[in-house]
């Protein structure tokens, strides 16, 4: 079996695709068609209903150049009416070297639309993305296409059962904490989670995947937090973030590059509150890619997500943005949740790792 059919094969039972199920299927670019392709052959051995659409982002990028700022901020209605019809939705994203000089306010107007397309996915079906590398990514980030490859792959294709047995007891255990503290270099960053509920997500969501996440309190997050060296969000490259929180939101805000884009995502209702605390959990994808949906899953990192919050985790935080923003720990930083360290710069507790036993 090819790996991507083994990948259309996961899709499909983990999404639970059978006769009648109604599959909205995105693809970003021509270079994850081969994958697309498996997933349409399974879905229609199973029965089901597929339809595709292209969203190429090179067409989002004519909006951003030609758009007015009321199309801008409409969600694509084709996209829209997609989730609206569909039982299931899997995104096929690939890694698209990002333009450059994009206008951050307009970006932001753009994001607000998408946010609303994002919103009817996660209430209205059941999805995975999928982020697939590219030759134009490893280029832009000067590492290997064979390796981002073999990671991806290592990474996707893992064996999701045993895995989820791990984070389930992982989360047993971070349901009785009530702080997890950050620590690094110009970072202190504590956030409060009593009586919220941590999640486990082992194969299902995103792919690659391997992560616990929960819903700090609104008013309970406090310090700062440094993001050194770049990473793209929305096409836009963000370098050397750094957020200050007081009461639970961001009342400061830097970045040597994207500052404009930062602000203006931080201006969406609900945005400057964090919806997300999320640990990585992937022990097979090691290598920081400047994207975020592969980054925040590497085992030694922590992300926080600006904007909305996961109900199931007892969040209350609505907004049209999720923004996930990930802090490398494996050289210099910590990880506490209240008297259990778990990171300590290269050295990962048991808990987390899972080689309890």
């Amino acid at each position: 079996m090819s790996r991507w059919r083994e990948l259309a094969h996961h899709l499909a039972e983990v999404n639970e695709v059978g006769t009648g199920t109604r599959v909205s299927i995105f693809a970003t670019s021509a270079s994850v068609l081969d994958a697309v392709a498996e997933f349409v052959d399974e879905v229609y051995r199973r029965g089901g209903m597929p339809q595709v659409q292209l969203v190429e982002e090179r067409y989002d990028r004519s909006a951003l150049a030609f758009a007015d700022p009321e199309t801008l901020r409409a969600p694509a209605p084709m996209e829209l009416a997609s989730m609206q019809w569909a039982d299931v939705h899997v995104s096929f994203r690939g890694m698209e070297a990002p333009a450059a000089d994009l206008d951050g306010t307009r970006l932001g107007w753009q994001r607000e639309g998408k946010g609303v397309v994002s919103t009817a996915r996660w209430q209205g079906t059941r999805w995975t993305l999928v982020r697939i590398p590219s030759p134009e990514w490893a280029d832009l980030i000067g590492v290997p296409l064979a390796q981002l490859e073999s990671e991806f792959f290592a990474g996707t294709l893992a064996d999701w059962a045993a895995h989820r047995r791990h984070l389930d007891r992982l989360c047993t255990r971070l349901n009785d904490v009530e702080t997890v503290r950050i620590v690094d270099r110009d970072t202190d960053l504590t956030l409060r989670c009593a009586g919220r509920t941590w999640v486990p997500f082992a194969g299902d969501a995103n792919l690659p995947d391997g992560e616990v996440a929960t819903a700090p309190h609104d008013d309970g997050v406090d310090g700062h937090i440094a993001f050194p060296g770049s990473f793209w969000f929305a096409g836009t490259e963000i370098a050397d973030l750094r957020l200050t929180f007081a009461g639970g939101k961001v009342v400061d805000a830097a970045a040597t590059r994207g500052a404009e884009f930062v602000g203006r995502m931080l201006d969406a209702p609900g945005a400057r509150r964090v919806g997300e605390l999320g640990i990585g959990t992937n022990p097979h994808v090691r290598t920081m890619t400047g994207d975020l949906l592969i980054d925040e899953k590497i085992l030694g990192t922590v992300h926080i997500a600006l904007g909305r919050s996961y109900p199931e985790c007892g969040g209350t935080n609505e907004s049209t943005i999720h923004w996930d923003i990930i802090k490398d720990l494996r050289r210099t930083g910590r990880l506490e949740a209240d008297d259990l360290t778990l990171i300590d710069g290269e050295t990962i507790a048991p808990i987390l790792s899972g080689r309890e036993h």
